[in-house]
């Protein structure tokens, strides 16, 4: 498969009270057509700003790209003029932003909404796009969608809001989604409704996907490839097959940890990782997440360590991590 997205050495900063928050750190990946990439991580790892930096959408100020290429269908987005930006957001990438009471117009009907990137970018008549917003509407789940399509937001649940950003996100058919905890605010029914519709546009146009979240077992039924973020840059990334049943890095063997399934005797503590997120004011100087690693060297905490194939592992996983967490957790067992 051919690449249809490729980041290389993105770079972005915000410029705040406290010095410049370095959000995300030279950050390099690419992803297939067709292919699903699963995004995890805690919150302030760069998941949410590097997508909004790669279609243009980080404010400036305080926001700024520091450096790096996003090439997508080998044009590249990074200082393209924003005229050519609007022709491809909605259209060529679809968006669905995390939170839908800030993300939709609160005096403008929903139908508008829907149906306002349907008639710039396919060139609807208002009439072709009102049938299309209702089909949408009806395939997100919503009842008597007809009615429903001019009511105003504030008329919506939070659920039913994320359903309609859904909506407006797969709305032109785009080549990437780009879907930033769009299941967050959905009871687990609707959320497997959902995840099936993204199978299913998948299925009918081959839509490539970036799916950010903080739950790994959606990431787990959805993904083909998991990229899992820290401190801005990326800890680990594979096949899902291969970071679930042999994750390298500490950061990944602590979120599954976490997971509440792999509570196996009455009254057992969920597990938690210890201590907090960076502070990318003043981030680590090398691997971010050495000081909340039990498994760390020398060598992490003074030298950020590059992304590798994993010894031994399946084509396409990589970490970085100075350490063998293997060994480390044999010797840690041997140890105690």
């Amino acid at each position: 498969m051919s690449a249809l997205l490729e980041l290389k050495h993105l770079t972005v900063e915000f410029h705040t009270r406290a010095g410049v928050l370095h959000a995300v750190n030279d950050l390099s990946y690419s992803l297939a057509a067709g292919e699903t990439l699963g995004i995890v991580g805690e919150s302030g790892s760069g998941k949410s700003v590097h997508a909004l930096a790669m279609v243009g959408l980080i404010p400036s100020p305080p926001g700024r790209i520091v450096s790096g290429e996003v090439l997508f269908n080998g044009r590249n987005l990074i200082g393209m003029p924003e005229r050519q930006l609007r022709d491809i957001r909605g259209k060529e990438i679809g968006f669905v932003f995390q939170d839908p009471m800030t993300s939709l117009n609160p005096v403008l009907t929903v139908g508008r909404q829907i149906m306002e990137p349907l008639r710039r970018h396919l060139k609807l008549s208002q009439n072709a796009a009102r049938k299309r917003a209702v089909e949408l509407l009806d395939l997100v789940g919503i009842v008597d969608p007809d009615r429903r399509l001019d009511q105003f937001p504030h008329e919506f649940s939070g659920g039913m809001r994320q359903r309609v950003m859904i909506a407006i996100g797969i709305s032109c058919e785009p080549k990437l989604l780009i879907a930033d905890e769009a299941t967050t605010a959905l009871d687990v029914t609707v959320q497997a409704q959902i995840l099936e519709l993204v199978r299913d546009l998948k299925r009918k146009i081959g839509t490539t996907v970036i799916w950010i979240t903080h739950d790994m077992g959606v990431v787990a039924g959805l993904a083909d490839t998991v990229q899992v973020m820290y401190g801005g840059r990326i800890m680990e990334r594979g096949p899902v097959s291969a970071i679930f049943r042999d994750p390298r890095s500490a950061y990944t063997w602590g979120l599954l940890r976490s997971l509440p399934g792999k509570i196996t005797a009455p009254g057992q503590r969920l597990y938690q990782i210890p201590g907090s997120p960076p502070n990318m004011v003043h981030p680590p100087a090398g691997d971010p997440f050495a000081p909340r690693n039990s498994f760390a060297t020398d060598r992490c905490r003074t030298e950020v360590p590059p992304l590798r194939q994993v010894d031994g592992g399946a084509a396409g996983h990589q970490v970085a991590a100075w350490y063998d967490l293997r060994s480390a957790i044999a010797n840690q067992g041997a140890q105690s």
